[in-house]
C-alpha cells in the first residue's frame, strides 16, 4: 500500500506553539545555500555554453552531456529521496495495519536502477536522444507520441505538488510556519534556481541536498533511539506493545496488493524523463551504469533512518509526552509521523536539523519534476511542432517559461488536497500500466507500431478505469479475483491489477502492431489506408540499413588494404 502523507496536510492545532523563529533562521540559511549553488552552477552553465560546440537546449537540458561522475550519482539519487520518500517510509512503518515490510520504496528502487543501468540506458545514449519521448516522435509521428507525452507531463506536475505537501505539513509541525507560506517559499527558490541553470543548478543543488539528507536524518536518529518516551525497538518489532509490532506482516490474501505495489515502484519509475534525463547527462555508457548502480546503494542507505524513525514511533508511550493521546494514528496524523517525532521526542535543535532533512528531499525532488517537464515540452512539442526552426535563444525561453508554469501549476494543486490525489493516481498509473510497456515495445521490439501502440494506450487507460480506485471512491466495474471490501468497508482490488493491466497493454502493443504490419505488408488493405505509413518507414528503414552495411563493408575493405599495403 503507498503511503499517503504525500496528499495530506497536517492538521494539528491542538498544541498551538509560537513561531519557531531558531528554526526559521536555520531554513533561511539553508535556502540562501541551496539558492547560491544554484546561481553559482548557472554561471558554470554559461561557461560551458561558450565553450561548447552542441546547441544551447542540449547544455540546459542534459549539462552538454558531460555531467561528472559523482555529481550525476548525487543528482539522481536525491531526485528519487523526495520528501514522499523519507516520510511515507516512515509512516508505513509506524502505521499499525502496514508495517516496514510495506515500506517498500528503496529495494524497488535499486531494482529501478539496475534494469535501468543494464537495459534501457544504452539504446537511449546510442541514438543519442534528448528526451525519453524522442523514440516515439521519429517512429510514430507527432500526433501519437503527443498523447503520449501527456499522462508523462501530468506525472512531473503532480509529483511538484506531492513533493510540496509533504514540506508544508513538515513545516506547520516544527517551525508552526503557516502552510501556505511554507510552500510558496520553497516553490519559489526551487523555480528560481532551476530556470536560471537548468540542469548544471539542479544536479549540483542535488549535491548539497543529499549531504544534509544523510547528514541530517542520521544525526537525529541517536536522539530518538535515546528518548524516554519509547521503549527499544528491538523489542516492539515482533510484540504487540503500544500498537502492532511495527515490522509488520502481508498475508497471504495481500501478497498480490504487495506484488503489485512492488512492481508499480520498480517498473513505473522507468517511465519518469527524470530518470533518463541523468542517464543521458552522462559522458558516457559506463559512466551512466555506474550511476545506477552507485545510486541503487545510496538509496537503501538513505532508506534506514525513516525506517528507524517510524520503529520508534510505534514504541512510543504517546501519553507520556506533551503530544498526549490519542496516538497521531488514532488522530489520523500517520502521515505526518516524521515531523511529529522530530518535534515531541527530540530537543528543538534536533528537530530543526530534522526539518533541513526534509526540506533538502523536498526541493531535490521538486527541481527535477520541473526540469523533466520542461524537457518533454521544449524538445518534444515546441520545438519539434510549434516551431521547428525556433533557435538556441528562443529555446532558452521556452525551458525558463516551462519551468516557471509547470512550478505554478503544481504549487497551485497542493491546495487541493482530493484533486492532488486524483491526478497523483492518474500520474503514477499511467507511468506504469501505459508508458513503460510503450517504452518498453519501442526500444526493444522492432515490430511495434502506431497501431499497435494506440491500441495498447487505449486498452490501458480503459482498464485502469474500469478497475476502480478505493481512494477516490471510484467503485471497480471490473473485479479480478480476490476483489473485497477492504477494513474501510471499500471494495478493493487485491490482485495485482495494475501489473496485469500493464502486462495485457504490452501484450496488444506487439499483437496488434504484428497484426497490422502483415495487412498492409501481404496487400490485404491498400497503402492508402496505413494512417501510419508502416510499410513506407519500413522500407526507409530497410534502406538505410543496407546503407549502413555497405559503409561498414567499404571501411573495412580500406582497412584491409591498408593493412596489406604496410
Amino acid at each position: 500500500m503507498f503511503p499517503r502523507v504525500v496528499f495530506r496536510k497536517h492538521k494539528q492545532k491542538c498544541l498551538r506553539m509560537a513561531l519557531n523563529v531558531p528554526g526559521l533562521v536555520v531554513m533561511a540559511a539553508f535556502y540562501l545555500l541551496i539558492l547560491g549553488t544554484g546561481i553559482w552552477a548557472s554561471m558554470r552553465s554559461k561557461k560551458e555554453e561558450k565553450k561548447c560546440t552542441g546547441d544551447g537546449m542540449e547544455i540546459t537540458l542534459l549539462a552538454g552531456r558531460n555531467i561528472n561522475l559523482l555529481v550525476g550519482i548525487f543528482t539522481l539519487t536525491a531526485t528519487w529521496v523526495g520528501g514522499g520518500f523519507i516520510l511515507g517510509i516512515a509512516e508505513a512503518t509506524y502505521n499499525p495495519t502496514l508495517g516496514a515490510v510495506w515500506a517498500l520504496m528503496p529495494v524497488p528502487y535499486v531494482l529501478t536502477f539496475f534494469l535501468g543501468g543494464f537495459f534501457f540506458a544504452k539504446p537511449m545514449r546510442e541514438n543519442k536522444y534528448v528526451t525519453m519521448m524522442d523514440p516515439f516522435q521519429q517512429k510514430y509521428g507527432n500526433v501519437l507520441s503527443s498523447a503520449l507525452i501527456l499522462p508523462a507531463l501530468v506525472a512531473d506536475v503532480l509529483w511538484v505538488a506531492r513533493t510540496l505537501v509533504s514540506l508544508g505539513g513538515t513545516m506547520s509541525v516544527i517551525l508552526d510556519l503557516s502552510y501556505v507560506y511554507s510552500i510558496i517559499i520553497s516553490s519559489v527558490v526551487a523555480i528560481i534556481y532551476t530556470l536560471l541553470g537548468g540542469l548544471y543548478s539542479v544536479a549540483y543543488t542535488d549535491v548539497i541536498q543529499l549531504i544534509l539528507i544523510f547528514v541530517s536524518l542520521w544525526v537525529c536518529v541517536p536522539f530518538l533511539l535515546t528518548n524516554p518516551h519509547s521503549v527499544d525497538i528491538s523489542l516492539t518489532a515482533y510484540n504487540q506493545t503500544f500498537q502492532a509490532p511495527w515490522v509488520g506482516t502481508v498475508e497471504l490474501d495481500e501478497a498480490g496488493k504487495w506484488f503489485d505495489d512492488f512492481m508499480l515502484l520498480a517498473l513505473g519509475g522507468l517511465a519518469y524523463q527524470a530518470f533518463y534525463q541523468r542517464i543521458l547527462s552522462a559522458s558516457s555508457y559506463t559512466q551512466a551504469q555506474v550511476t545506477c548502480f552507485a545510486s541503487s546503494a545510496f538509496c537503501l542507505v538513505l532508506g534506514i533512518p525513516s525506517v528507524l524513525i517510524g520503529a520508534v514511533a510505534a514504541s512510543t508511550d504517546w501519553n507520556s509526552t506533551s503530544y498526549g493521546l490519542p496516538t497521531p494514528y488514532e488522530r489520523d496524523q500517520a502521515g505526518s509521523i516524521l515531523p511529529i517525532a522530530l518535534q515531541y521526542l527530540t530537543p528543538t535543535y534536533v528537530s530543526i536539523i530534522g526539518i533541513g532533512a526534509v526540506a533538502a528531499a523536498v526541493m531535490s525532488s521538486m527541481d527535477s519534476a520541473l526540469l523533466s517537464s520542461a524537457s518533454l515540452f521544449s524538445s518534444n512539442i515546441y520545438k519539434n511542432i510549434i516551431r521547428k526552426q525556433a533557435s538556441d535563444r528562443e529555446m532558452q525561453w521556452v525551458i525558463r517559461i516551462s519551468v516557471v508554469v509547470v512550478g505554478l501549476a503544481g504549487t497551485a494543486l497542493t491546495f487541493l488536497d482530493s484533486s492532488v490525489l486524483v491526478f497523483w493516481l492518474v500520474g503514477v498509473d499511467m507511468s506504469y500500466t501505459i508508458m513503460f510497456p510503450q517504452l518498453v515495445c519501442i526500444l526493444f521490439f522492432k515490430v511495434s507500431n502506431g497501431y499497435g501502440a494506440t491500441v495498447g494506450y487505449m486498452m490501458g487507460i480503459i482498464m485502469r478505469i474500469l478497475s476502480g480506485e478505493p481512494l477516490i471512491n471510484l467503485p471497480p466495474a471490473i473485479q479480478f479475483p480476490g476483489c473485497r471490501l477492504d477494513e474501510e468497508g471499500k471494495l478493493t482490488q487485491f490482485f495485482p491489477f495494475r501489473t496485469a493491466i500493464m502486462v495485457i497493454s504490452l501484450l496488444s502493443i506487439l499483437l496488434f502492431s504484428w497484426l497490422t504490419s502483415i495487412i498492409f505488408n501481404k496487400g490485404l488493405l491498400s497503402e492508402k489506408w496505413d494512417v501510419f505509413k508502416i510499410k513506407r518507414k519500413q522500407r526507409s528503414t530497410a534502406t538505410a540499413a543496407d546503407v549502413k552495411r555497405t559503409n561498414e563493408e567499404a571501411s573495412q575493405a580500406k582497412q584491409l588494404l591498408d593493412t596489406t599495403s604496410c
